[in-house]
């Protein structure tokens, strides 16, 4: 099941989107408006709306957005690193966060914008030291992402706060995708970042140095995860830039389209 958020004459809902999935199809889908909350038992309403009529927003509100450095190995040499011996993690706060359909804001602080298309993780229970064969019991679903970065800023600064987590840094959606499973990601859902419909980015989650098991696993040995929380796990090879102007899309496999137009900050 894919599950949206969205706002409609200024409410907010949750919402299962029913029909075609290819792309072209997105004006004929609906959305069934969810009774209660997605991590919860929920009932769907049997009121639906035409996706054409509401705004998307980001599908969840993470309480904390982890994202993991390097997970590629070809990524990790086109910026000249190796793969480091333990997940590098760090944090995207939650004002980095936007829907598909929103602006991406250029940093003025930064003069090199880079994209980085990932696969996100969205943790459907409060856990904390989970077992690795609990894993798919803690996973709501998957959505796509772009861990968007501030390139010269993180080359020059040793933490990578704010080259990663300044505002609009994080675009998550379209939604939610329940139905996919931690073994589909491992056989591998092809990732791929196009700009102004040019491909920059094309690889496959099979590629990932450490499995969405491993990331889980590794992260909840150190923090509570909450509903809503997102883990980021990384970017295949093929980064580069970004322009005012520019619409940057990310696709995954089974999941759907994230896109997002930059724009010149204030």
């Amino acid at each position: 099941m894919r599950i949206a958020r969205f706002s409609i004459d200024g409410n907010v809902a949750f919402g299962a989107v029913e029909g075609g999935s290819a792309p072209g199809e997105e004006g004929d889908l609906v959305l069934d408006i969810i009774k209660g909350i997605p991590y919860a038992d929920f009932e769907l309403s049997g009121t639906k709306v035409p996706l054409s009529k509401v705004r998307l927003l980001p599908p969840v509100l993470p309480n904390k957005v982890v994202a993991i450095g390097r997970n590629y190995a070809e990524h990790a040499a086109e910026l000249g690193n190796e793969v480091p011996e333990v997940p590098v993690a760090f944090f995207k706060p939650t004002t980095s966060v936007i829907g598909s359909g929103d602006a991406i804001e250029y940093p003025s602080f930064s003069r090199e914008l880079h994209h980085e298309a990932e696969l996100a993780v969205v943790i459907g229970r409060m856990c904390r030291e989970v077992p690795r064969e609990r894993v798919k019991d803690v996973i709501f679903g998957f959505t796509c992402a772009n861990d968007v970065t501030a390139r010269d800023v993180q080359q020059r600064e040793k933490q990578w706060a704010r080259a990663k987590g300044f505002d609009t840094s994080c675009p998550l959606g379209p939604w939610v995708e329940t139905g996919i499973e931690p073994a589909a990601v491992a056989e591998g859902l092809a990732v791929q970042c196009t700009v102004n419909g040019e491909q920059r980015q094309l690889g496959r989650t099979s590629d990932m140095v450490r499995s969405v098991e491993d990331l889980v696993v590794h992260i909840s040995e150190a923090m509570t995860l909450l509903p809503g929380d997102v883990i980021l796990t990384g970017t295949p090879a093929g980064v580069g830039p970004l322009n005012v102007g520019d619409e940057v899309a990310v696709t995954i496999e089974g999941i759907g389209t994230l896109t997002n137009k930059v724009i010149k900050r204030g």
